[in-house]
C-alpha cells in the first residue's frame, strides 16, 4: 500500500465524527495511515473526492454504524463492500497490508 492514506473515515454527520476517530485511533495504533473526514459536507461529495484522491477504502459512518459497531466498507476497486463489523473491516485492512509488505 504505497498511498499516502490508506483508509479515509467519512462520519455523515457531526454526531458521527468521535466513532470516526475512535476507529481512526484504533487503526494508527496498528501503523495504518488513517484519516477522518468531518468536514461539514454531503456524504456523495466526501465519497467522490477520497474516490479522485485514489485513497484504497473509505469506511462511512453514520447512525446505524455507531449503533451497532460497525461500518459500511467502499473500496477504490470494488467500490461498495457492504456493512460489517469494524474490528472485523480493521483485520481485514490490516491482513492485506501484511500481504503487501511481503
Amino acid at each position: 500500500w504505497v498511498s499516502p492514506v490508506q483508509v479515509k473515515l467519512l462520519p455523515i454527520g457531526d454526531e458521527h465524527a468521535g466513532y470516526a476517530r475512535e476507529l481512526a485511533g484504533k487503526m494508527t495504533a496498528l501503523g495504518m495511515r488513517v484519516q477522518v473526514d468531518d468536514r461539514n459536507e454531503k456524504i456523495g461529495y466526501k465519497i467522490r473526492q477520497a474516490q479522485l484522491a485514489k485513497i484504497p477504502y473509505m469506511l462511512v459512518i453514520g447512525d446505524k454504524e455507531v449503533q451497532s459497531g460497525t461500518v459500511s466498507v467502499r473500496s477504490r476497486k470494488l467500490l461498495d463492500m457492504g456493512s460489517m463489523p469494524a474490528d472485523e473491516a480493521i483485520d481485514m485492512f490490516r491482513r492485506e497490508i501484511d500481504e503487501k509488505v511481503k
